[in-house]
This record gives structure tokens, sequence and C-alpha cells, in this order.
């Protein structure tokens, strides 16, 4: 357990280092964060045809209000979260990639329905969008997080650690 914590810090640490370059930066975070913009602008303009995107931005046409998606709010710090515990996390190689794969896709897409609710809060009452802005979505977006990582680990194999002159694991009778 010590070293999945251990490792999970120093993958942490690389990735959230590597996100802070400038290269980083302008050839995957900008981008991405654009990307979820105009993902979230085009899902909105399903059911409310006065949304306009630019960037990293997605405003009302009808009242102009607007939402910025900014660092933090792009869930490239929650997926960094996940990667590093899957990566960190003693599992084969095949199971990492189908849960990072799923899991960025679970993380993202509730991302999506965030920036989404924040939209319509925000022209509905400010200090509501204040409120879910600050707190319940960030809290929200990390369980999240811990959700995918929780349910990702009970799909892993199960290992046996008993060593060659164990006895056989106790079986427990079935209850019919």
């Amino acid at each position: 357990m010590i070293k999945f914590f251990i490792l999970f810090l120093v993958i942490q640490g690389v990735l959230f280092g590597g996100e802070l370059t400038e290269p980083a930066q302008e050839f995957f975070v900008v981008p991405w964060t654009n990307f979820l913009a105009t993902i979230s602008a085009g899902m909105v303009k399903w059911f409310d045809p006065h949304v306009l995107v630019s960037g990293k931005i997605l405003q009302s046409t009808a009242n102009g209000f607007a939402v910025s998606i900014e660092a933090g709010c792009n869930g490239v710090e929650a997926t960094i979260v996940l990667i590093a515990a899957m990566l960190a996390f003693p599992a084969p190689w095949n199971n990492k990639i189908i849960g990072l794969i799923a899991g960025i896709i679970a993380v993202q897409g509730l991302n999506v329905i965030r920036i989404i609710s924040l939209f319509y809060l925000g022209q509905w009452n400010y200090n509501v969008f204040e409120w879910a802005h600050l707190y319940v979505w960030q809290a929200l977006i990390m369980l999240d997080v811990l959700i995918v990582w929780l349910l990702w680990v009970r799909t892993l194999p199960k290992v046996d650690h008993r060593g060659p002159g164990d006895p056989p694991a106790a079986s427990v009778p079935a209850v019919a």
C-alpha cells in the first residue's frame, strides 16, 4: 500500500508539473478547453439556440451571460488524479488502458454536465452559480474520480497472495 501511495504522488507530481509547461498548455490544455466549450455549446444548442462559443467561452445571446472555462474547470486536474491512481495501482496493463479510457470519458462527461449546469445556473441566480461552482461541483468531480477508480479496482482480476507452501484459501460454504 505504501508503494502505491508513493508512486501515486510521484506520478501526480510529474503529470501536474508537465501540465504547467508551455508546450503542454499550448498543444493540449488550451485546445482541450476550447474543445470542451465547443462540445458543451453543441449540446446546449439541441434545446437552446441562444448560445455562442468563442474559444473557451460559452455565451447566451439572449441575456449576455457567459462562462469562461478556466484552468481547474476543464477537468484536466481531476483526470490527472485518476490517471495517477490507475497507473500507480498494481494491475495488468490491459486493465489499466481500458480503465483509463473509460475513466477519462466518465470524468470529462460529468465535466460537460458541470459546464452546462453552471451556464444555466449563472443565468438564473449568480449566488447559486458561485456556490455550485466553488463547492458543489468541485466536490462532485473529485467524488466522480474516486468512484470511477473504486469501480475500476473492483473489476480487476483477483490476485492470489499465497506462497507455494501456504495452505489453500478457506472455502466459504454457500448458503441456500
